[in-house]
């Protein structure tokens, strides 16, 4: 057996291990080459894409991740309405009143709000077939981790890339994370935040405490994928209506 096909094969059966994964239901495409495995497909959600990649770069001989896997959307939406939503919510959220906002839409960049006061940041927004694109830069590590989550709450979004910077640099920190993680669910209208403990070590988030569903168990769960920096969450809410 090559080293290829070692790797594609150790890889399928850590994604078929893992309960969350349904390949047979959502099936991903793989190749490698040089080290670098490509995972490509769409996800059932952000738990199976993200664990997807935890699995495979743990396998040995992956030395790195080419990340086209995207999550089926909630609402099948154009870009054109994921772009509209983002922006919306975007616009109301009141931590990100400081950021200018601009749209790209068919090629022309649109301004939607202009902050001339300091400290400002700005937020330019594009899709791409259900893919948000969040560039430009903000002034704290909360407004980034937040608008990436707000991108990924928009029924159509298949993914979100935060290409945004923090000007100035900012050091970040277990605690910072924690408080990102904790802000969301407070935000999330169908999880309880209040009956929810949240703790961070080393990207690792680990949610205690309880849910009245095993739905509202799970979106909090999807929560915490959703924020920037998130490397593994560990669910440890218990079931309580």
């Amino acid at each position: 057996m090559s080293e290829r096909e070692r790797v594609l094969k150790e890889v399928r059966a850590e994604l078929e291990r893992e309960p969350r994964i349904n390949l047979h239901r959502f099936p991903v495409k793989m190749e490698f080459s040089d080290g670098v495995l490509t995972l490509e497909g769409e996800a059932e959600h952000i738990a199976a894409k993200k664990l997807s990649m935890e699995l495979a770069i743990a396998v040995s001989g992956v030395t790195g991740i080419v990340d086209r896997l995207h999550v089926m959307p909630a609402t099948r939406m154009g870009d054109g309405a994921v772009l509209d939503a983002v922006r919306d919510a975007l616009l109301q959220e009141s931590t990100l009143m400081n950021c200018s906002i601009h749209v790209i839409r068919k090629g022309q960049l649109e301004p939607v709000r202009e902050v001339t006061h300091e400290p400002r940041g700005a937020i330019r927004v594009s899709v791409n077939e259900g893919v948000v694109l969040l560039d430009d830069h903000v002034t704290g590590l909360t407004q980034k981790r937040l608008a990436g989550v707000l991108a990924w709450w928009v029924p159509g979004s298949r993914d979100v890339i935060n290409g945004m910077a923090v000007v100035p640099d900012l050091p970040d920190s277990d605690e910072e994370l924690a408080k990102a993680v904790r802000i969301v669910l407070k935000k999330d209208p169908f999880v309880n935040g209040d009956r929810i403990r949240v703790a961070a070590r080393q990207s690792v988030v680990t949610l205690e405490g309880d849910a009245p569903s095993e739905p509202q168990k799970n979106m909090a769960e999807f929560d915490a994928w959703y924020v920037f920096g998130v490397d593994k969450v560990v669910n440890r809410l218990e079931v309580r209506p």
